[in-house]
């Protein structure tokens, strides 16, 4: 029997169904890459040939800044892989800028400006099908920058494409120095960040999505929510 902590969805202070390109008028990429809205979801693929490496890859952030205590939901379907999908929450400049700051080094989706560059993020990559190991062995990891901590790793429960049955419904919740992660509310992952081993615990930020290529995936019903740790007594499953 494992003691699940409750938390309060307190208020709903984004909501986008991410149907339309109207939807995404307010969002920036950075790399390459083709967004579309066949389902009236939103489809997401590579540009670049996957041969570039690095190159091919893409983060696309929604342009508001959220506070450190919220809890992040959308539902999400994998159409093709391999590749890899990515959440950055808790995105900033590393001396407090906003994440566009002109100030701060141009990003183009290579991966490693966003962990070893002029920002700082939390970020769980979930759905990882790119690497052989990853293939034969499905987890979540949840990852602290700067650097290229691995903080938190769980199992990976959405299924290879061809078995899959979408949508999956996936939700991050960080609240204090709390870090939550579930699929289908299933609890995958926890972190408790101390603010000591890993560095300070960051404050608020953007988020935003980022995809390997060459998968494809589509995206819908993303809302963030202020969130409270529940005074209820916590159950047991």
């Amino acid at each position: 029997m494992i003691a699940k902590e409750k938390y309060e969805f307190v208020d709903c202070i984004y909501d986008n169904p991410l149907r339309t390109e109207s939807d995404v008028r307010d969002f920036k990429l950075e790399g390459e890459a083709a967004v579309t809205f066949p389902l009236q979801r939103m489809r997401m693929e590579n540009k670049r040939d996957p041969a570039e490496g690095q190159k091919s890859n893409f983060v696309y952030w929604c342009n508001e800044h959220f506070p450190s205590d919220i809890a992040v939901t959308w539902d999400f379907w994998p159409i093709r892989q391999p590749g890899l999908c990515i959440l950055f929450f808790a995105a900033a400049g590393r001396g407090g800028e906003d994440l566009f700051d002109s100030g701060l080094a141009p990003r183009t989706g290579i991966y490693d400006q966003y962990h070893h560059g002029d920002i700082d993020a939390y970020h769980i990559s979930y759905f990882r099908r790119t690497f052989e190991e990853e293939r034969a062995f499905h987890t979540c990891n949840l990852r602290k920058s700067y650097g290229f901590h691995l903080v938190a790793q769980g199992a990976d429960p959405i299924p290879d494409v061809e078995h899959c049955r979408a949508p999956y419904h996936i939700t991050l919740i960080r609240c204090g120095v709390e870090i939550r992660f579930r699929v289908n509310d299933l609890d995958i992952l926890h972190f408790h960040d101390d603010g000591h081993k890993y560095g300070k615990a960051l404050g608020g930020g953007k988020i935003g999505f980022r995809q390997m290529a060459p998968l494809i995936a589509e995206y819908s019903n993303l809302k963030v929510f202020s969130v409270r740790k529940s005074d209820k007594e916590a159950g047991e499953s």
